[in-house]
């Protein structure tokens, strides 16, 4: 072959090889250098296409919160507990209330003899006899309970003398009222509306007493000077069919006698104008005393 020949296929062929390797030259490598020498050519394969990578799909963790420190706070200073009251201590009474009895009547007598109890001694302990307590210990520098302490009762015996017989059992619940001037003579039924009582008087004397009540608003007991006009031990009303015993007849139909309904209900209720006993045994002696003819006084 002619050597010219030779030559012009040598670089035809070396430029074909050429612009093969030609479409990486410019490429950067990692370093920002071209790539060329050895490396360049090397590689005449065809580029491997780029695996297209899995699409990751990024979930939002929340960032975990701190935890918080435990507060750690100085002990308090315990309180000291309140001290507990004790509640004073109460003596028992000596006399208590709401009872019945001899010691009763005593202190109903004792307070009566200074003026505190307006009523003759009944034996029961109620408001009323506690009011009286309550007002003899004011006036004494005692704190006004009502109670009858073991005090109370020594300072009252120490201020009254010993009631008697008489003053401890009255014949009357009220105390009798200074007799009308018309009672002061004779045998005499002497009767007060004021006190509500009756006393069978002899010349001026109180032979016996008892409690007595009398008419209502609209029948009420008439006063005056009256006697005696008749007697009926086991008498019964004509107008109301109730009994009457020991009746003793003194204006028209109205008349001292026994009243069950007195002895039972005492001044809840009233009579028809008829004067009412309640103790029947006194009533009954009283009628074997009395005679026709003898005054009945009644009067305020």
């Amino acid at each position: 072959m002619h050597r010219t020949a030779v030559v012009g296929t040598a670089l035809a062929t070396a430029t074909a090889a050429a612009l093969v390797a030609g479409c990486r030259a410019g490429e950067a490598t990692v370093d920002g250098r071209g790539q060329d020498g050895p490396r360049a050519l090397a590689s005449t394969s065809a580029p491997a296409r780029e695996t297209p990578r899995p699409h990751r799909t990024f979930t939002h963790q929340p960032t975990a919160k701190p935890k918080a420190k435990a507060v750690v706070h100085p002990p308090r200073a315990a309180t000291p507990a309140a001290p507990r009251r004790t509640a004073p201590r109460v003596a028992p009474p000596v006399v208590p209330f709401g009872t019945s009895g001899d010691r009763v009547r005593e202190l109903q007598a004792r307070l009566r003899a200074l003026g505190l109890f307006q009523r003759n001694p009944t034996g029961y302990f109620g408001t009323i006899t506690q009011a009286s307590v309550s007002a003899y210990q004011r006036g004494h520098g005692l704190t006004a309970t009502g109670s009858v302490d073991q005090r109370t009762w020594t300072s009252l015996r120490s201020a009254t003398r010993t009631p008697t017989r008489d003053e401890l059992y009255p014949p009357t619940t009220l105390p009798l009222a200074k007799p009308d001037p018309r009672c002061k003579t004779g045998r005499v039924l002497c009767i007060s509306k004021s006190s509500r009582t009756l006393a069978w008087m002899v010349n001026g004397r109180v032979v016996s007493a008892m409690d007595v009540r009398f008419g209502s608003e609209y029948t009420p007991t008439r006063e005056g000077l009256f006697q005696v006009n008749f007697k009926s031990r086991d008498h019964v009303s004509t107008i109301y069919d109730t009994p009457m015993p020991y009746a003793m007849f003194f204006s028209g139909g109205q008349a001292v006698h026994y009243s069950a309904d007195f002895a039972a209900r005492g001044y809840s209720g009233a009579s028809h104008g008829c004067v009412n006993v309640r103790d029947k045994k006194k009533i009954a002696a009283l009628f074997d005393q009395v005679k026709a003819g003898d005054k009945v006084v009644v009067y305020k």
